[in-house]
């Protein structure tokens, strides 16, 4: 979340661009084997998972600047770094991290496969539902397509 939110601020004002590159320096980790997860800091940054995503992937700033392009995710091991290894992480990869018969089914149902689409679009992919211990905790609202009369 960095890129998004502070990137900017900390290539012009706080560390510099030859510093700034290497925040959250995700890929010398990714080429270490190093399980790690990402996460917004709320309420720091709003708790959009989406966007957690879009920014661990495109490293882009507000301003359109890519900080620290040898840092950029994958989609799967974004993936792997909120679901997987943040159980890992949390000594719970026995019951969480991936679905199967015997573990806790907490995940979300997306309008698209993250997998298969532009990862410049990933922030447009919506929450459409959110199964936490087998209740729905979250369920978007229908988007509704509206023409206004003019």
């Amino acid at each position: 979340m960095v890129s998004i939110y502070l990137g900017d601020w900390h290539r012009d004002s706080v560390a510099g661009p030859a510093r700034a590159v290497n925040i959250s320096p995700t890929g010398w980790l990714v080429a270490r084997g190093i399980k790690f997860s990402i996460h917004s800091d709320a309420p720091v940054t709003f708790p959009d998972s989406m966007r957690v995503m879009h920014s661990a992937i495109n490293r882009t700033t507000r301003s359109g600047f890519v900080i620290g392009e040898e840092h950029r995710l994958s989609v799967m091991n974004a993936i792997k770094a909120m679901t997987l290894w943040p159980a890992y992480q949390h000594f719970e990869e026995r019951e969480k991290g991936f679905l199967k018969v015997g573990k806790w089914a907490d995940f979300v149902i997306l309008d698209r496969n993250p997998l298969t689409q532009e990862v410049a679009d990933l922030q447009t992919i919506r929450v459409l539902e959110t199964i936490k211990a087998g209740r729905t905790i979250y369920r978007a609202q229908p988007a509704l397509d509206v023409v206004r009369a003019e």
